[in-house]
């Protein structure tokens, strides 16, 4: 089975790291999949070193991404995370698990609303759009935890589909440190927006990709944070 994680030992000591690359759960993970969320938790547990998770992926389940945020902040070791691309959507929601969150000078993190994809009547559609509004707050949970900023402009930074380079991350406090940098961030508070037409879509062509393969049956059933 591929996994979208992969982690490697410090030979000298017992830390390690896990890189978490690509989308989160591209090929498993999904609803009734007990087998991979345990796999991954065996990994987590088998030492009890400090672990650096590095971080470059475009998003990808909610359900995924919460239990693995979950896991890592139950983990009794010290957890860095450190962004060297892009943590976007769920994987911004795992790298909250850290007790450090460091970012490359070129790397992005980006937040929005979650997304999926439903089908039925109008009483469908409400069952649908209450379900994501839960989701949405259980996402806030998460930043607000890390950010201490309110959940109301959390909310409106989802709403904007917001794009943070590393030292604006650091400003809003979704990070706390910019890696390979002296410069300090500025006092400038307004949130970079990210072009959606150039990013959003580059983004969720990558995920879509295997997705138009599933049946709507499953694509219904499949919360997804991009859209």
């Amino acid at each position: 089975m591929n996994h979208f994680w992969r982690w490697v030992k410090n030979e000298s000591s017992d830390d390690r790291c896990l890189y978490l690359n690509g989308a989160i759960a591209d090929e498993a993970w999904g609803f009734g999949d007990e087998v991979t969320p345990q796999a991954f938790k065996s990994e987590l547990l088998s030492s009890a070193g400090n672990i650096t998770v590095w971080i470059n992926s475009p998003g990808g389940d909610v359900f995924a991404a919460a239990q693995i945020y979950t896991m890592l902040k139950e983990y009794p070791g010290r957890v860095t995370v450190k962004i060297d691309g892009m943590a976007a959507s769920a994987a911004s929601v795992i790298a909250m698990a850290g007790d450090e969150i460091l970012m490359s000078l070129v790397s992005y993190m980006l937040i929005h609303n979650p997304a999926t994809i439903a089908i039925g009547d109008g009483a469908e559609m409400l069952r649908t759009k209450a379900m994501l509004d839960e989701i949405k707050e259980g996402i806030i949970n998460a930043y607000e935890s890390k950010t201490k900023m309110t959940r109301a402009k959390i909310s409106q930074l989802m709403d904007a589909e917001s794009c943070f380079n590393a030292k604006k991350a650091v400003e809003l406090g979704f990070a706390d440190g910019v890696l390979y940098s002296e410069c300090q961030p500025t006092n400038n508070t307004e949130p970079v927006i990210f072009y959606r037409a150039a990013i959003t879509n580059s983004i969720i062509n990558r995920l879509q990709q295997k997705s138009m393969a599933t049946s709507v049956e499953n694509l219904r059933d499949r919360l997804m944070f991009l859209r």
